[in-house]
């Protein structure tokens, strides 16, 4: 049965919750000796040198995995037309090697589905990168038979959001192969954290699609520390079951 991979928003640690980590090493290896996978925002806003990348895959476990959060210079600024930028962002992220997990695509509110230059962008993505990718759509377009044809054609999940953009945004889309939950933090975004009634039923969600499919769940309720909290929640709900 492949893994469920549970993680948060980058792999910082709050000091509330110092304490459940080991207290030597880096934040990073501290982090991975207890989550088993982290999403790596900061390439968002910035390309980090291969080194870096190799460094981090380094300190983590065998097993660790990271998901690597796509540059808003492609997908907020460059709109999906610059593929060529695509190519020092992979340089730095492939350095990861086998600990190299999703890439993620998360587009802008304002970015309508447009089948020309979404197929252009992914054809261009698939020309460099074979692994896997998720999408982060939030605009209701997307969410069209055509848009899900074209993502399933590409081999890229949808991720499930919440909040979600349309109800459909809350489920898994796209390519089936990759199950990836990315958890904002409702009703106050960021920051709400999530009960445990809420996890129990995630986690049941989980686990069935962990039967056909790797399944990753990140926490990015991170502002206000609950993204900590609720992965170990949840990583106990799974151990029990």
């Amino acid at each position: 049965m492949p893994e469920i991979l549970v993680g948060c928003a980058g792999w910082t640690i709050p000091k509330a919750h110092a304490e459940r980590f080991p207290a030597v090493g880096s934040h990073l290896q501290r982090y991975a000796s207890r989550l088993s996978a982290v999403e790596i925002n900061s390439s968002f806003y910035r390309l980090h040198r291969p080194a870096s990348y190799e460094r981090w895959a380094a300190t983590v476990p065998e097993s660790f995995r990271f998901a690597v959060k796509v540059p808003r210079q492609i997908t907020h600024i460059g709109r999906l037309l610059e593929p060529e930028l695509l190519d020092p962002f992979l340089e730095g992220a492939q350095a990861l090697g086998s600990k190299l997990g999703p890439l993620l695509v998360q587009l802008p509110p304002s970015l309508a589905f447009d089948v020309r230059i979404a197929a252009a962008f992914f054809s261009a993505l698939r020309e460099r990168f074979p692994g896997s990718v998720v999408c982060e759509p939030r605009h209701p377009s997307w969410y069209t038979p055509d848009a899900e044809a074209l993502l399933l054609g590409y081999q890229i999940a949808r991720v499930a959001a919440d909040p979600a953009p349309v109800p459909a945004g809350a489920e898994p889309g796209g390519w089936s192969g990759l199950i990836y939950y990315r958890l904002h933090g409702s009703p106050r975004l960021y920051h709400s954290a999530y009960s445990v009634d809420y996890l129990n039923i995630l986690a049941q969600k989980l686990v069935l699609a962990s039967h056909t499919a790797e399944t990753w769940c990140i926490l990015n309720n991170t502002a206000s520390g609950a993204a900590i909290e609720n992965a170990f929640a949840l990583v106990e709900i799974l151990n029990a079951r």
